[in-house]
């Protein structure tokens, strides 16, 4: 298919876009803490393609550019960026494969996220905004091991009920959203949850868990953000 200049113009400033988005909001995960020295990785899926940009493998985030952030096919072929990509790479075109409404992957080793994932402990419906935006619960996704084809799969045979948000066994959480700041956002709601939860934990006492028809309201809203976002209209959620 030939390419007017409009469309090729048209493409270059979507890549350039989400290349400085995926800069962007590493730095701020990374200056608060959610992403440690270069572990973790984060990705924006580009409209309208099956294009997706992806941070760099082995980099120090705090030193990255627009131009370090590699741009790849859902078969990992590299379109733009001269550094080699996240080895998680895989993973990720996986997820956005296995899930139309995902438009952005965080993949961190936050601490109390990765400490209930040490507990094989997953996360019950505690708080509204939890529901709201992460899903009915946070599910601990079987281990493993890192940057393996295993575990694309065992991943997008994890990621199918709608959930936004998930502990991985071992090794980290996984949070989506239908931007990188909904994404980002999501990050910090998870290590909200997972702190309280652990402090729960600590005093021996049951955690309460939200009524269940709130629980099923909020991830109601959640389902309805999803479609449109499988349908290319939602814009960032604000709320």
């Amino acid at each position: 298919m030939a390419y007017s200049r409009e469309n090729l113009e048209a493409e270059m400033d979507l890549l350039d876009t989400a290349k400085q988005q995926v800069m962007m909001v590493a730095q701020d995960l990374t200056r608060k803490g959610y992403l440690l020295a270069t572990g973790g990785n984060l990705s924006l899926r580009i409209a309208n393609t099956e294009l997706f940009a992806i941070t760099p493998s082995n980099f120090d985030y705090m030193k990255m550019t627009s131009a370090d952030v590699c741009v790849l096919d859902f078969a990992l072929k590299q379109h733009e960026g001269g550094r080699k990509p996240s080895v998680e790479s895989a993973m990720h075109a996986a997820i956005y494969q296995a899930r139309a409404d995902v438009r952005a992957v965080v993949h961190t080793h936050q601490v109390y996220a990765s400490a209930l994932a040490l507990m094989r402990t997953s996360i019950p419906a505690l708080f509204d905004e939890q529901a709201r935006f992460l899903g009915r619960s946070v599910k601990l996704i079987p281990y493993a091991p890192s940057g393996t084809s295993i575990l694309k799969k065992v991943i997008a045979r994890n990621i199918g009920d709608h959930n936004n948000a998930y502990l991985m066994q071992n090794h980290g959480a996984l949070c989506f959203g239908h931007d990188l700041e909904r994404a980002a956002h999501n990050v910090e709601i998870l290590e909200k949850c997972a702190l309280a939860y652990l402090l729960t934990l600590m005093t021996g006492r049951k955690a309460g868990h939200i009524p269940l028809a709130v629980r099923e309201i909020a991830f109601a809203k959640l389902r309805r953000d999803q479609k449109k976002a499988r349908e290319g209209l939602v814009e960032s959620d604000r709320e």
